[in-house]
């Protein structure tokens, strides 16, 4: 048996539909398999805290090999990981076409699906309910009211006594006006196909850019506009599925496939390069939904022609139909990537696009903030996710930048939080970088 492999990661499909899938004696056996292959490498200790918990419960059991490890303690490794796939897809040497076919986010997922199946948290169900929590606090006045309790320290201890909401978690803030309902309407530019880009734009707006930040809507709508870019916005849209994903709640994550294929896949057979502002979102219709449907027609349309948008931008440089006319230098930009733009398998195309304005230094960071969607904001894990981010929270301090900037907006979020408790906690003053989506510096350099 040959150690390690050399060749470029490739995944199978989830077998999500087999009765064997469901099956929780044969999940924990492959549980068992893939553990004691991640024991006897611990290449990816310091990903996250998941393998440092399974690492643990070997060395702590009578054995100290994994079959001195009970069963039922497998769930404990389970509820640390949040599936972000760079162990797959940036560490591990046995992933497939390694016969020893080491699918670690996978065999998770199962595992997070079986434990959904036998019934989860309310707060778990709430916060993964992205769609419906954003019209609620779309209503007026409401998102106000929601924004100054969540602020509030009684509110928010009441919050998590109740739900498990970690009261120290800054939350991201409802917007009053939804992105899509005051979304521009695209000026009638011709269409300019390149080699590499389609030259017509479908937006996917994202539950996060609808409802808690639509300055990155529009930020990317008038970038579009600045290049002549003709877009559209896709006419009716629900949660690309990414936080029911997470849970392992796979059923909720089909129904809403079957709300937004239909209308993406005609957008993608029309020619339109379909484009979703947040990481995580384009990941799902990129890889996982073409995962779970890889026979589905309209799922594999989606997938080709979804793009980051700066995969777009970068992409339509190449194609020499990207306007330069960067007016404002951003300095010095301290630049995290996501987790989820990582795994795309296309470059660092944020830092490339970045890098095309004159005057403006780029560092990257490339380590998980530890955030993640919705883990963070629990209890039980959010002094995991400090931990982790740690490192991260270091590195962008240490570049002293006039932005803090990730595609991510709620890891940038986060990092701001952690660089400041970090300073707190050395006795410093916070350094004074200020929070800017990518997005919303590209827009700042052209002037627009």
């Amino acid at each position: 048996m040959r150690e390690g492999s050399l060749e470029a990661p490739t995944r199978h499909p989830l077998d999500w539909k087999k009765p064997e899938f469901w099956d929780q004696a044969k999940a924990e056996t492959e549980l068992g398999r893939i553990f004691d292959i991640c024991h006897g490498c611990r290449r990816c200790v310091s990903l996250c805290t998941t393998f440092p918990t399974l690492f643990d419960l070997v060395d702590n059991s009578p054995t100290m090999e994994l079959d001195g490890v009970k069963k039922e303690d497998y769930w404990k490794v389970v509820d640390q990981c949040y599936l972000c796939d760079l162990c797959y897809m940036t560490k591990c040497p046995y992933v497939p076409p390694h016969p020893w076919n080491v699918d670690f986010p996978h065999v998770m997922l199962r595992a997070k699906s079986i434990k959904f199946r036998k019934g989860i948290k309310l707060r778990d169900r709430l916060l993964s309910a992205t769609d419906a929590l954003g019209k609620l606090a779309a209503i007026p006045v409401v998102a106000q009211t929601v924004n100054a309790t969540n602020k509030f320290k009684p509110a928010r201890a009441a919050l998590q006594a109740l739900l498990g909401v970690q009261k120290e978690r800054e939350l991201p803030p409802y917007a009053a006006r939804k992105f899509r309902s005051t979304a521009k309407r695209s000026a009638a530019h011709a269409v300019r196909d390149g080699k590499n880009t389609p030259g017509k734009v479908a937006l996917f707006a994202t539950c996060y850019a609808n409802y808690n930040e639509p300055v990155m809507g529009h930020d990317l709508v008038a970038l579009l506009e600045h290049n002549q870019i003709p877009y559209r916005l896709v006419e009716k849209e629900a949660c690309c599925g990414m936080p029911k994903f997470e849970l392992g709640d796979l059923e909720a994550v089909a129904a809403l496939k079957e709300k937004n294929m239909p209308v993406l896949a005609r957008y993608a057979r029309e020619g339109y390069a379909i484009l979703a502002p947040v990481p995580s979102c384009a990941l799902m219709f990129k890889q996982e939904l073409p995962l779970m449907y890889p026979q589905d027609a309209d799922t594999l349309a989606v997938r080709d022609a979804m793009f980051d948008p700066f995969e777009y931008f970068v992409l339509r440089k190449r194609d020499g139909l990207l306007k330069t006319d960067f007016k404002t230098a951003l300095g010095k930009v301290a630049y995290h990537i996501p987790c989820h733009s990582r795994v795309q398998n296309m470059g660092q195309k944020t830092r490339e696009a970045l890098e095309m304005i004159p005057g403006t230094e780029v560092t990257v960071i490339e380590r998980c903030s530890g955030h993640d969607g919705t883990w963070g904001v629990k209890t039980e894990y959010y002094e995991n996710s400090m931990k982790i981010g740690r490192p991260v929270f270091r590195q962008m301090a240490a570049v002293e930048a006039n932005y803090v900037s990730s595609d991510c907006p709620i890891a940038a979020r986060h990092i701001m939080q952690g660089m400041n408790e970090e300073a707190k906690r050395q006795g410093d003053e916070a350094k004074g970088a200020i929070k800017a989506h990518p997005l919303t510096l590209f827009r700042k350099a052209y002037g627009i």
